[in-house]
Protein backbone atom coordinates (compact mmCIF):
# COMPACT_ATOMS: atom_id res chain seq x y z
CA UNK A 1 0.00 0.00 0.00
CA UNK A 2 1.21 3.47 -0.58
CA UNK A 3 1.48 6.81 0.66
CA UNK A 4 -1.24 7.62 -1.70
CA UNK A 5 -3.81 5.08 -0.79
CA UNK A 6 -4.66 6.28 3.05
CA UNK A 7 -7.81 6.34 4.28
CA UNK A 8 -9.67 7.08 7.56
CA UNK A 9 -8.19 4.39 9.82
CA UNK A 10 -4.97 5.68 8.61
CA UNK A 11 -5.50 9.08 9.84
CA UNK A 12 -6.74 7.98 13.25
CA UNK A 13 -3.63 5.46 13.67
CA UNK A 14 -1.42 8.48 13.17
CA UNK A 15 -3.40 10.83 15.69
CA UNK A 16 -3.25 7.67 17.99
CA UNK A 17 0.61 7.60 17.70
CA UNK A 18 1.40 11.50 17.92
CA UNK A 19 -1.27 11.64 21.01
CA UNK A 20 1.26 8.60 22.47
CA UNK A 21 4.30 10.54 21.94
CA UNK A 22 3.66 13.82 22.83
CA UNK A 23 1.80 12.37 26.15
CA UNK A 24 5.13 10.17 26.75
CA UNK A 25 7.61 13.24 25.35
CA UNK A 26 9.28 12.87 29.12
CA UNK A 27 9.95 9.37 29.59
CA UNK A 28 13.07 7.67 28.99
CA UNK A 29 14.84 3.91 29.29
CA UNK A 30 16.30 4.50 33.13
CA UNK A 31 18.76 1.79 33.63
CA UNK A 32 19.38 0.32 37.54
CA UNK A 33 22.66 0.80 38.50
CA UNK A 34 22.15 -2.13 41.60
CA UNK A 35 19.97 -4.28 38.93
CA UNK A 36 20.51 -7.78 37.57
CA UNK A 37 23.14 -7.76 34.80
CA UNK A 38 21.24 -10.63 33.39
CA UNK A 39 19.78 -10.24 29.39
CA UNK A 40 16.19 -11.73 29.72
CA UNK A 41 14.28 -11.82 26.47
CA UNK A 42 10.46 -11.90 26.22
CA UNK A 43 8.89 -12.98 22.80
CA UNK A 44 5.35 -12.85 21.53
CA UNK A 45 3.40 -12.09 18.41
CA UNK A 46 -0.19 -11.74 17.58
CA UNK A 47 -1.50 -14.28 15.06
CA UNK A 48 -3.17 -12.87 11.81
CA UNK A 49 -3.12 -9.43 13.93
CA UNK A 50 -3.06 -7.76 10.23
CA UNK A 51 -7.07 -7.42 8.62
CA UNK A 52 -5.51 -6.65 5.71
CA UNK A 53 -2.53 -9.72 4.69
CA UNK A 54 -3.92 -12.24 7.93
CA UNK A 55 -0.06 -11.73 8.66
CA UNK A 56 0.88 -11.75 11.98
CA UNK A 57 3.25 -9.42 14.40
CA UNK A 58 6.40 -10.54 15.90
CA UNK A 59 7.41 -8.84 18.78
CA UNK A 60 10.22 -9.39 21.40
CA UNK A 61 12.18 -7.19 23.97
CA UNK A 62 15.58 -8.10 25.83
CA UNK A 63 15.79 -6.51 29.47
CA UNK A 64 19.49 -5.71 30.80
CA UNK A 65 20.47 -3.39 33.89
CA UNK A 66 16.61 -3.05 34.35
CA UNK A 67 15.74 -1.86 30.99
CA UNK A 68 15.36 -2.61 27.33
CA UNK A 69 18.57 -2.53 25.24
CA UNK A 70 16.87 -4.40 22.15
CA UNK A 71 13.38 -4.56 20.64
CA UNK A 72 11.70 -5.11 17.68
CA UNK A 73 8.00 -4.75 16.31
CA UNK A 74 7.35 -6.25 12.86
CA UNK A 75 5.07 -7.89 10.16
CA UNK A 76 5.85 -11.44 9.94
CA UNK A 77 6.71 -12.28 5.94
CA UNK A 78 4.56 -15.16 5.67
CA UNK A 79 1.27 -16.23 6.59
CA UNK A 80 1.33 -18.57 9.61
CA UNK A 81 -0.96 -21.37 10.01
CA UNK A 82 -1.30 -21.50 13.73
CA UNK A 83 -0.55 -19.41 16.48
CA UNK A 84 2.17 -22.02 17.16
CA UNK A 85 3.66 -21.08 14.73
CA UNK A 86 3.34 -17.22 14.25
CA UNK A 87 4.57 -17.20 18.35
CA UNK A 88 8.07 -20.25 16.65
CA UNK A 89 8.51 -17.25 13.80
CA UNK A 90 8.38 -14.43 16.38
CA UNK A 91 10.52 -17.15 18.86
CA UNK A 92 13.54 -17.48 15.82
CA UNK A 93 13.73 -13.67 15.53
CA UNK A 94 14.26 -13.11 18.96
CA UNK A 95 17.00 -16.05 19.50
CA UNK A 96 18.94 -14.45 16.23
CA UNK A 97 18.93 -11.24 18.60
CA UNK A 98 20.07 -13.43 21.61
CA UNK A 99 22.58 -15.11 20.04
CA UNK A 100 24.09 -11.56 18.87
CA UNK A 101 23.69 -9.89 22.29
CA UNK A 102 25.07 -12.68 24.20
CA UNK A 103 28.43 -12.38 21.82
CA UNK A 104 28.40 -8.95 22.43
CA UNK A 105 28.14 -8.96 26.51
CA UNK A 106 30.26 -11.62 26.51
CA UNK A 107 32.68 -9.17 24.43
CA UNK A 108 32.74 -6.58 26.74
CA UNK A 109 33.01 -8.96 29.85
CA UNK A 110 35.97 -10.27 27.98
CA UNK A 111 37.12 -6.70 28.18
CA UNK A 112 37.09 -6.48 31.94
CA UNK A 113 34.58 -3.56 31.54
CA UNK A 114 32.43 -5.34 33.76
CA UNK A 115 32.94 -8.07 35.87
CA UNK A 116 29.33 -8.48 37.52
CA UNK A 117 28.07 -9.44 33.77
CA UNK A 118 26.77 -12.91 34.10
CA UNK A 119 27.52 -15.25 31.04
CA UNK A 120 25.65 -18.96 30.29
CA UNK A 121 22.47 -19.18 27.98
CA UNK A 122 20.08 -16.29 27.58
CA UNK A 123 16.40 -16.95 29.39
CA UNK A 124 13.37 -16.09 26.88
CA UNK A 125 9.89 -16.01 27.89
CA UNK A 126 7.29 -17.11 25.90
CA UNK A 127 3.39 -17.20 26.42
CA UNK A 128 2.23 -20.02 23.95
CA UNK A 129 3.06 -23.54 25.97
CA UNK A 130 2.35 -25.09 22.64
CA UNK A 131 5.60 -23.35 20.90
CA UNK A 132 7.60 -24.20 24.15
CA UNK A 133 6.63 -27.96 23.69
CA UNK A 134 7.55 -28.02 20.07
CA UNK A 135 11.00 -27.35 20.99
CA UNK A 136 10.88 -30.23 23.58
CA UNK A 137 9.91 -33.18 21.26
CA UNK A 138 12.51 -34.28 18.62
CA UNK A 139 9.65 -35.86 16.50
CA UNK A 140 8.83 -34.20 13.54
CA UNK A 141 4.93 -33.95 13.07
CA UNK A 142 3.94 -34.26 9.56
CA UNK A 143 1.40 -30.84 10.21
CA UNK A 144 4.74 -28.94 11.41
CA UNK A 145 7.16 -29.98 8.68
CA UNK A 146 7.01 -26.42 7.38
CA UNK A 147 8.42 -25.13 10.40
CA UNK A 148 10.77 -27.80 11.04
CA UNK A 149 12.51 -27.22 7.89
CA UNK A 150 12.65 -23.16 8.12
CA UNK A 151 13.47 -22.79 11.97
CA UNK A 152 15.54 -25.19 12.96
CA UNK A 153 17.77 -22.80 14.16
CA UNK A 154 16.08 -22.08 17.51
CA UNK A 155 16.49 -25.49 18.52
CA UNK A 156 20.16 -25.81 17.73
CA UNK A 157 20.41 -22.36 19.91
CA UNK A 158 18.50 -24.50 22.93
CA UNK A 159 20.77 -27.45 22.13
CA UNK A 160 24.27 -25.36 22.22
CA UNK A 161 23.11 -23.54 25.33
CA UNK A 162 22.66 -20.14 23.98
CA UNK A 163 19.30 -19.93 24.75
CA UNK A 164 16.71 -20.95 27.10
CA UNK A 165 12.78 -21.06 26.91
CA UNK A 166 10.27 -20.26 30.02
CA UNK A 167 6.59 -20.31 30.40
CA UNK A 168 5.42 -17.16 30.73
CA UNK A 169 2.07 -15.94 31.61
CA UNK A 170 0.19 -13.68 29.16
CA UNK A 171 -0.57 -11.17 31.32
CA UNK A 172 3.38 -10.92 32.39
CA UNK A 173 4.30 -11.01 28.93
CA UNK A 174 6.62 -7.55 28.49
CA UNK A 175 6.46 -8.03 25.02
CA UNK A 176 2.87 -7.37 23.73
CA UNK A 177 3.15 -3.63 23.01
CA UNK A 178 5.13 -5.34 20.27
CA UNK A 179 2.56 -7.14 18.75
CA UNK A 180 -0.92 -5.47 20.07
CA UNK A 181 -2.99 -3.01 21.28
CA UNK A 182 -3.27 -3.11 25.14
CA UNK A 183 -5.27 -0.59 27.85
CA UNK A 184 -3.80 2.04 29.20
CA UNK A 185 -2.94 0.11 32.43
CA UNK A 186 -1.64 -2.54 31.03
CA UNK A 187 0.19 -1.36 28.64
CA UNK A 188 1.64 1.38 31.73
CA UNK A 189 2.91 -2.01 33.31
CA UNK A 190 4.51 -3.31 30.06
CA UNK A 191 6.74 -0.15 29.43
CA UNK A 192 7.56 -0.13 33.35
CA UNK A 193 8.94 -3.74 33.05
CA UNK A 194 10.87 -2.16 29.91
CA UNK A 195 12.89 0.21 31.67
CA UNK A 196 10.33 3.48 30.04
CA UNK A 197 9.64 6.29 33.41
Amino acid sequence: MGVSCYGKEHWAAIKRVLWYVKGSIDKGLVFEKNSSCVLQGYSDADWAGDHETRRSKTGFTFIFGGASVSWCSKLQKTVALSSMEDEYKALCEASKEAVWLNKLVQSVASQGLRTAISGGPINIKVDNSGCIDFFKSPVEHKRSKHIYNRYQFVREAITTDKVTLEHCAMDDMVADPMTKELGEIKHGKHVEAMGLC
